[in-house]
């Protein structure tokens, strides 16, 4: 219940004792709007942990070139390979975004 009323999202929880029951406003235009800008944040979070995921994984791979573990060509693939895997994920990031967004702002 607390946790309701600490969120973003405007619900009110009513508690029996036994059930928590939610009242969902209907979507105003503003509200709709302010969904929007809740998803582009958490979709922008997810990016930004995708990124930090590719940076550690560059790092890895440049720190075992560096040992000589890894020959400068496997890790030259190994870079585009990482990169290709961060913007295959990041598309499809944003491509649940733009369609969260048409399903919210559809009246």
């Amino acid at each position: 219940e607390k946790a309701f009323h600490k969120s973003d999202l405007m619900l009110t929880p009513n508690n029996d004792g036994k059930v928590i029951r939610i009242s969902i406003p209907p979507l105003t235009e503003e509200r709709r709007k302010d969904l929007v800008k809740i998803a582009k944040a958490k979709a922008e979070e997810a990016r930004v942990a995708i990124r930090n995921i590719r940076r550690d994984s560059n790092d890895e791979v440049k720190k075992a070139e560096k040992e000589g573990h890894v020959s400068e060509d496997d890790s030259k693939k190994t870079l585009e390979e990482i990169q290709k895997i961060t913007d295959e994920f990041i598309k499809k990031i944003n491509d649940l975004l733009d369609a969260k967004i048409a399903e919210i702002m559809e009246v």
